[in-house]
């Protein structure tokens, strides 16, 4: 079942984040989720995400799938390696493997280390890379790319693309060089 919203208001307080709103997502694409902060993009991903419910409105198609996040914070277990919060969400990803995919985004000096040594951009790779490990049907990612610097960022965009091909992706981003660079459908908010 594709997902859809239908009619989905959500509010904090006097604070109306979202209206009576419908939306239906592309299966198997990207679509960049767009809009002034405010205006209700990470309430979205936490309503996909079951971390708030709607006050009205339906959400169908969520139910039964296996969902990955990239969160605006990293959310790492700061007290252990790269390859270990690699492995936790992905326990039939080997040692070799996860030390492959951290070289492939320029941490292979540091896979040993606690993440808690890590830069914030080296922690943000991590963070992607568990999200990417980890068995999904949907990765609903959060500005996944901030903090890095512009060729640390090219070259993770071009990772997360060729890992997330054929995939429902939703992304959001401020970045219009980012929405064109995944192409596919873009959502204002």
């Amino acid at each position: 079942m594709e997902l859809t919203l239908k009619n989905v208001s959500k509010a904090f307080g006097e604070k109306a984040v979202l209206h009576r709103f419908s939306h239906r997502f592309s299966e198997g694409k990207t679509t960049c989720v767009m809009g002034p902060s405010g205006c209700g993009k990470t309430t979205l991903l936490r309503l996909l995400l079951g971390l708030e419910t709607p006050d009205s409105g339906e959400i169908l198609g969520m139910e039964q799938r296996k969902k990955s996040a990239v969160f605006q914070e990293n959310r790492l277990c700061e007290a252990v390696s790269a390859v270990s919060n690699l492995r936790m969400v992905s326990p039939s990803l080997s040692r070799k493997e996860a030390e492959g995919l951290l070289s492939r985004l320029g941490l292979g000096d540091s896979l040993h280390q606690p993440v808690r040594e890590f830069s914030g951009g080296m922690k943000r790779r991590v963070a992607i890379l568990r999200a990417l490990s980890a068995e999904y049907d949907i990765l609903l990612a959060d500005e996944p790319f901030q903090g890095l610097d512009e060729a640390t960022k090219h070259m993770t965009m071009e990772y997360f693309q060729q890992q997330t091909a054929g995939k429902t992706v939703l992304l959001v981003t401020h970045g219009e060089e980012e929405a064109a660079f995944f192409g596919g459908e873009t959502l204002l908010l």
